[in-house]
């Protein structure tokens, strides 16, 4: 950005509105470009080649096994990050499938959490998502509860559906496997997907008494 405005305001005027030290910007530019950037360039510069060569399709694993097969030996980790830095990506065979479908008529609640996923006990703040996986018999949906304070999976259910028995179960299971009681301080959060407004899970989970917040369609406490 200051390359780009120094012909016109010079350096310090812009370092000075970007708050950056103009010492530093100098010391940057003299300073020689690292192993990694030097790296990053020359293996962007085949991964655009193998992507143009493909017409656009190959994506990620395709790239890294061609590569590979070159005797190009880079991490698959390294292939994503620079194809996404590039927005190069491949074609997805079939119908792209969503598990967030926000659902106008359900309540909003506030967010019980203020975006800020801290936890400084176990049971104090779960937190919950939806995905699918791909499997040779068609697409299967994974609802799971996740433990902030651990970082561990406490409920977890699958299903061929994204009706609101899937996350339901999940959480049923997460409150049997820890013996959430009422007045344990729980809350549970997740985004506004497609399950409706978990309509009857305000009534039917009040026996674990938790806080729920962010639900699937709404939040509830």
């Amino acid at each position: 950005m200051i390359d780009h405005l120094r012909e016109d305001f010079g350096v310090e005027p812009v370092c000075r509105e970007l708050d950056l030290s103009v010492s530093a910007y100098f010391a940057r530019r003299s300073r020689p470009r690292s192993a990694r950037s030097v790296r990053d360039e020359v293996l962007l510069e085949r991964i655009r080649a193998v992507h143009e060569g493909s017409a656009g399709t190959y994506g990620v694993r395709r790239i890294h096994r061609q590569l590979r097969r070159e005797g190009i030996h880079a991490a698959r980790c390294t292939v994503e990050r620079l194809m996404r830095e590039d927005g190069l990506e491949g074609v997805i065979r079939g119908r792209r499938r969503r598990t967030t479908v926000p659902e106008p008529a359900a309540p909003r609640p506030p967010d019980l959490v203020n975006r800020a996923f801290i936890a400084h006990r176990p049971n104090q703040l779960w937190v919950a998502d939806l995905t699918y996986v791909g499997t040779w018999a068609g697409w299967v949906y994974v609802a799971f509860v996740l433990d902030v304070y651990s970082r561990m999976i406490v409920g977890w259910q699958l299903a061929t559906h994204m009706r609101t028995d899937l996350p339901l179960d999940a959480l049923e299971m997460a409150l049997w496997r820890r013996g959430i009681n009422k007045g344990s301080g729980l809350i549970h959060h997740s985004d506004r997907g497609s399950q409706g407004g978990f309509n009857r899970s305000s009534q039917h989970l009040d026996r674990g008494g938790v806080g729920w917040g962010g639900l699937w369609g709404g939040q509830r406490r």
